[in-house]
């Protein structure tokens, strides 16, 4: 092995590389504490719009629920032939997945912003999917029935810390059901209340996404930079 001999750049060349590298994780994580404080902010305005509801409501009230189903093994690839798919919690991020897999043989699918919750241990985590997707059996998709995204996803961090509490007291073994997630109680607030949330948050969700895109190409490049540096670029 001390024999092998390996592509390194010259010196200006490291230097350059690793000021670029650098320079590109400094603004990746400006944008996710960026989108950390953005969230903070929503979920703030969240709580002034519900806090003084009753429960009355359960989710099955305000969203449609599809369960995901894993297709066939061999209709998985990382080839991007066919649609994209996501198993489970393994492939979320800081609020959207990060695409490992497609399938060919959609079963189950996602609509670009929909909630996707985790469905089995531990339950209740969630993101939110940045396109069409297809989902596996981990999962399970939301889709508001008014088109209030935004609302929703709030309302699911909300029952998020409610289902954490279940799973960390053992009281919820392994898996949740499309009818015992349909009967979660919410906080739902008027049409005209949720419509008024929408307005004001929507946009704060928006710069989010469009934070996470650049992430997104910056995590690329900052991998082609580590890729160059083993090619002796």
């Amino acid at each position: 092995m001390c024999g092998v001999e390996l592509p390194i750049p010259c010196i200006d060349d490291q230097r350059k590389i690793v000021r670029d590298y650098e320079v590109i994780t400094r603004r990746i994580d400006l944008l996710r504490k960026i989108d950390e404080n953005l969230e903070k902010q929503a979920l703030i305005y969240f709580h002034s719009t519900v806090d003084n509801l009753e429960k009355n409501n359960v989710l099955s009230d305000f969203a449609c629920i599809t369960m995901g189903t894993s297709p066939e093994g061999e209709t998985l690839n990382d080839k991007a032939d066919g649609e994209v798919f996501y198993q489970g919690r393994s492939d979320f991020g800081f609020r959207f997945p990060s695409i490992r897999l497609y399938t060919s043989n959609t079963i189950r699918r996602a609509k670009q912003r929909d909630v996707l919750m985790s469905v089995r241990a531990p339950v209740g985590d969630i993101n939110i999917a940045k396109e069409d997707c297809a989902i596996g059996r981990g999962l399970a998709a939301i889709h508001p029935k008014d088109n209030c995204y935004s609302f929703l996803y709030y309302t699911m961090k909300e029952l998020y810390y409610e289902l954490k509490r279940f799973n960390d007291e053992g009281t919820v073994f392994g898996s949740i059901t499309k009818d015992d997630l349909a009967a979660l109680k919410i906080q739902l607030p008027s049409p005209s209340d949720r419509e008024n949330f929408e307005s004001k948050v929507r946009p704060i969700d928006n710069f989010i996404l469009n934070n996470e895109f650049e992430i997104i190409s910056l995590q690329a490049l900052r991998s082609n930079l580590l890729s160059g540096i083993t090619k002796g670029i």
